[in-house]
Parts: structure tokens; sequence; C-alpha cells
């Protein structure tokens, strides 16, 4: 709960009664590695906080492969949909690649909580831009690379993923093939 409440806080102030009812609506919650927190065509109805582990963000494309989009990691807001009224059904899965802590809230708590604190909203906004920009920056550079720097970038960018998530799942968030990227990481090492 402190490292959600700590997250927070780098984007805006809050006083105790504030800090004090988010922790009042959270729930901690773990995952097991391999479980879901979320599954596609299954209606999200909470937003989580990960405090620790790593999750997998993934779908199938129409040969039922499995394609990685992305990773989700420490101190990271996981939201469902663009408000927080919306029904917000995902095409996606999220499942734990290690073991998960999460920090959760129901839908109702977290608008609750939007409609009780002054300046909210703005903390959310900062939090937003600063993912948006850093998921624009992770895109847009794997489409104009080759393979061999899309992974020594994946490597500095994510130097604590590198160990902590499969072969199969880098390869695929990086368009490779498992065999490519046993080559590129051989070469390079």
């Amino acid at each position: 709960m402190e490292k959600f409440i700590e997250y927070v806080l780098q984007f805006g102030n809050l006083n105790k009664q504030q800090i004090d009812l988010i922790k009042s609506k959270a729930t901690e919650i773990e995952l097991h590695k391999d479980d879901y927190y979320w599954e596609a065509g299954k209606t999200v109805r909470q937003i989580g906080f990960l405090t620790d582990g790593i999750i997998h963000v993934f779908y199938y494309n129409n040969k039922g492969e499995e394609i990685t989009r992305y990773f989700i990691d420490e101190n990271h807001l996981i939201l469902s949909g663009n408000t927080i009224d919306e029904i917000y059904t995902p095409s996606e899965y999220l499942s734990a690649i290690t073991d998960c802590k999460l920090v959760v809230f129901s839908k109702q708590d977290w608008k609750e909580i939007a409609e009780t604190i002054i300046g909210w909203d703005a903390i959310l906004q900062k939090i937003m831009a600063k993912y948006h920009s850093e998921k624009m920056a992770r895109r847009s550079e794997l489409v104009s690379q080759d393979a061999t720097t899309r992974y020594l970038d994946f490597i500095e960018k994510f130097p604590a993923l590198v160990n902590r998530v499969p072969l199969s799942f880098i390869a695929s968030y990086l368009g490779v093939t498992q065999s490519s990227l046993s080559r590129i990481r051989k070469n390079i090492g």
C-alpha cells in the first residue's frame, strides 16, 4: 500500500485524510505465476497498481499465435477503459509472469476517490501523460530498428526485465522468432 501512496505523491500532494481515504478503499491482492489479472472478453471491474512482479500483456492473432504487446512491471497503474464509467471488456490478456502483488480498487471506490479528492484528476492526468509518452517511445523505436538494435534497446530500457521474463515473450514483443533472438544474444554476448 505504501508503494502506491509514494507513487501517487510524485504527481501531486495529498493530505492525511485523503491518504486515509485511499487506503480505506484499497485491497491488496496476490497473483501467482500464470494467474490472469484480466482476460479478453471478460468485463474488467477494478483498477490495479502493481507493487511487485511482472505482468505480460498479450493477445492472440488470427492464426492463434500469442503476440506480446508489452510488459507491466512494478510501480505501474493498470487502468481499464478511458473513463471510470466505461464498461471495459479487453481484447487482450494480462497474465502474471512472476508472483505479483497489487493494490486494487473497485471501479466504484475509485470513482468515490475521484469525486472526493480535489485534484485527483490532475494527478491521474500526469500519470497517464507519463505512461503515454513511455509507450509511444517504445513503439515508435521498435518499428524503425533492426532486431539486434531492438534487443539492445530492450536491455537498456528494461534491465530489470531481461532475466525475469521468458525469452519467448521477449522475442514476441520484439517481433522476432525465439531462435533469431537466441542468435542475437549469442552474437552480442
